[in-house]
């Protein structure tokens, strides 16, 4: 029984108006865009780029993230990081409630930034890096509840180009229950 109340409770906090939901984000993409073509956060990506770290340190750097749920310097680093604060400003500008979170990768799907502690460092083998990154487009996922940011969120991920160029990606999870 108190595991049906909980599913309850959890569930009456969602939004019961996905369309509603989904023009709110679609007027918010104005902004969302800004922050992925931020002069400084596209320097953040380039400047990471040109590191030319291997899949594989990469890799093992996500192990190592994936290992504890503790804060760890190299987690802490990257919250400090220029593309962090970059991110941490647009957050300011759109509201902070409405966006639970924001994260930029680099061109193999790496953490540049966040706003705060991801679930993983590694996101290229998900759509959210491989959509914007390798397709050049705007993907808006599902609705979902969102673990690390722990709040019912729409992603929606922007490719980040230098020039013309595709160079990283930036997702932006918008809290439904904030919209």
């Amino acid at each position: 029984m108190w595991c049906f109340g909980m599913v309850l409770t959890v569930l009456a906090g969602v939004p019961p108006d996905g369309v509603a939901q989904l023009e709110k984000v679609e007027r918010l993409m104005p902004a969302l865009q800004r922050m992925a073509v931020d002069p400084e956060l596209v320097r953040a990506v380039r400047e990471q780029n040109a590191r030319g770290v291997s899949l594989a340190s990469i890799r093992a750097d996500d192990a190592a993230w994936l290992s504890t749920p503790a804060m760890t310097p190299f987690k802490q680093r990257v919250l400090e990081a220029a593309g962090s604060r970059v991110l941490a400003r647009h957050r300011e500008l759109v509201g902070v409630r409405k966006v639970a979170e924001a994260f930029v990768m680099d061109r193999q799907g790496a953490l540049v930034g966040a706003t705060r502690r991801t679930s993983d460092y590694w996101q290229g083998d998900e759509e959210k890096f491989q959509v914007p990154f390798k397709q050049g487009r705007v993907l808006t996922e599902h609705p979902f509840f969102d673990e690390s940011s722990q709040a019912y969120v729409i992603q929606v991920s922007l490719p980040v180009r230098d020039g013309g160029q595709v160079i990283g990606a930036v997702t932006i999870g918008l809290s439904l229950l904030d919209l």
